[in-house]
């Protein structure tokens, strides 16, 4: 039953969602066809283009074509580039999801065993070092981490390269190319989820079950990854989903930092050149990642704490 009302939340959550995304980029001021054919063009070539792309029809019409193509996997056709939307989004989905889950691997491994150590260690030198470290990682713009990152590796050490993406067919330089991007991606979110996972864990130190643990004569270790652990996750997990979502879908500056051709930089293009269904598909598509995404933390509850199951 409670799989049943969260898949019904997830459907309703997405119609409603395109609804808003639709009337909201369509009532943007401009117009796609006068935009392509430029300011000197002639009323009657701007309405002949608008009646080609389908912008002579009316809102109602066109929002319910367009949630249908969705449904079927057909996006439509781009207004710039003539070429099918779901091509466009497929070539670049390729370049976003890694990255995502990238970024994501490095801030858990990176987070975990800090958080862990600071809640161990709390109120000791090690607990304010850290705390301190990861204040100053959320305060750094991941934009400013980006290029000082591209100044050291790419241009001064000439380690990596600055900027662009060669492809899947050379797995390791396409992994090279998304290092960088990644690592800055995953500073603030590493800090963000080190605080939380800290926190949670401190939170669950001082239960009684854990306190009884302790009287039973296990280490501090054994208690925390016997019992404190996976008691904390949860509010882990949570963020997990969040930075995951936020890591897909919120990319856009790093992707334009590097120069590399993701949803992110596909969105930012298409919101310059007016190339609205473009717009309207990629930002459904994302988030159509942040509701399912959401969906799997909230199963995965149950799997973490078994009480939620009831």
């Amino acid at each position: 039953m409670h799989v049943a009302r969260r898949l019904l939340s997830l459907v309703l959550t997405l119609v409603v969602a395109s609804v808003l995304i639709f009337c909201v980029i369509e009532v943007l001021p401009g117009d796609p066809a006068a935009f392509m054919l430029g300011m000197n063009a002639q009323p009657e070539a701007v309405d002949a283009l608008r009646a080609q792309m389908g912008l002579d029809a009316g809102l109602v019409s066109r929002y319910f074509t367009w949630a249908g193509g969705l449904l079927t996997g057909d996006f439509g056709a781009s207004y710039t580039y003539r070429v099918p939307v779901a091509e466009l989004i497929g070539d670049r989905v390729w370049v976003s999801l890694p990255l995502a889950l990238y970024a994501l691997l490095l801030s858990t491994i990176i987070a975990f065993p800090i958080g862990i150590i600071a809640a161990m260690r709390r109120g000791k030198a090690a607990d304010y070092g850290i705390m301190g470290a990861t204040q100053l990682g959320i305060a750094i713009p991941n934009f400013w981490f980006a290029m000082f990152l591209v100044v050291i590796f790419a241009i001064n050490l000439r380690w990596v390269r600055a900027g662009g993406f060669p492809g899947w067919e050379d797995p390791l330089a396409a992994i090279g190319a998304l290092t960088l991007p990644a690592i800055a991606l995953a500073l603030p979110q590493a800090s963000i989820l080190a605080r939380i996972m800290r926190s949670a864990l401190i939170d669950t130190l001082d239960e009684d079950y854990v306190r009884t643990a302790r009287a039973k004569g296990l280490s501090q270790g054994g208690v925390v990854r016997g019992h404190a652990l996976r008691n904390a996750m949860i509010p882990v997990l949570t963020i997990i989903g969040l930075q995951f979502s936020f890591l897909l879908a919120g990319a856009i500056i790093i992707e334009n930092v590097f120069y590399l051709p993701g949803l992110g930089r596909l969105l930012f293009q298409a919101i310059n050149q007016r190339d609205l269904i473009v717009v309207e598909s990629t930002v459904m598509l994302l988030v159509m990642a942040v509701v399912v995404v959401t969906f799997l933390v909230d199963m995965a509850y149950a799997i973490v704490d078994p009480r939620l199951r009831r």
